[in-house]
């Protein structure tokens, strides 16, 4: 089974993570932001993963160190979970609408880290939530998964609805992207590696 436990313990952050490739089911999301609690729900279920994730941060501080520490913990989870990459269809595109916003996230699976975030979100907070930590997580999720990111909405007008149509996105384009292909065999890379 393709799954991972991952903890992580600073001065700033408590984080427990379990994310499971193949195990579709209620995610159990508790970062202490509530809006940010939201958006990985969404990811999780949207991907169709089995995700638990706990943090006790410093939140008398802001969010920022609790968003970045959640990204960095669920892309060492994910990297640990995919494995040997082997069988595994590697690219997705996922369109996604939310309602007038629409985004198109790809992923590749590739063991090299990069983002590519093009979201020009119209309002600096949704509720309390600082919308520049979205972009700090995916980057630290980027940077700890080992995978290659391009986030681009096209278009919209509701911050929560851009931000909504992003986390959807990505947990569409990582599960089929994660998928395994039947069809492949070893890893899809001519180079014989990923």
């Amino acid at each position: 089974m393709r799954k991972a436990d991952i903890s992580r313990q600073t001065t700033e952050t408590n984080i427990e993570v379990t994310f499971n490739l193949e195990e579709d089911r209620q995610p159990k999301i508790d970062t202490g932001i509530g809006f940010f609690d939201h958006m990985l729900t969404l990811f999780a279920s949207h991907g169709r993963f089995g995700l638990t994730v706990t943090c006790d941060g410093d939140l008398y501080v802001d969010d920022h160190h609790t968003v970045e520490d959640t990204g960095i913990v669920l892309g060492q989870a994910f990297r640990k979970a995919i494995g040997t990459k082997e069988g595994i269809r590697r690219y997705a595109t996922a369109f996604t609408p939310m309602d007038e916003s629409l985004s198109v996230v790809s992923v590749d699976i590739s063991g090299r880290p990069f983002l590519h975030f093009n979201a020009d979100i119209p309002v600096e907070k949704v509720g309390k939530f600082d919308t520049q930590l979205v972009e700090e997580f995916f980057r630290a999720f980027v940077n700890h998964s080992m995978i290659t990111l391009h986030i681009n909405v096209q278009y919209g007008t509701n911050g929560h609805h851009m931000i909504e149509s992003i986390f959807k996105g990505f947990g569409r384009a990582l599960s089929q992207a994660s998928k395994i292909d039947g069809d492949r065999k070893g890893v899809p890379s001519t180079k014989g590696m990923l």
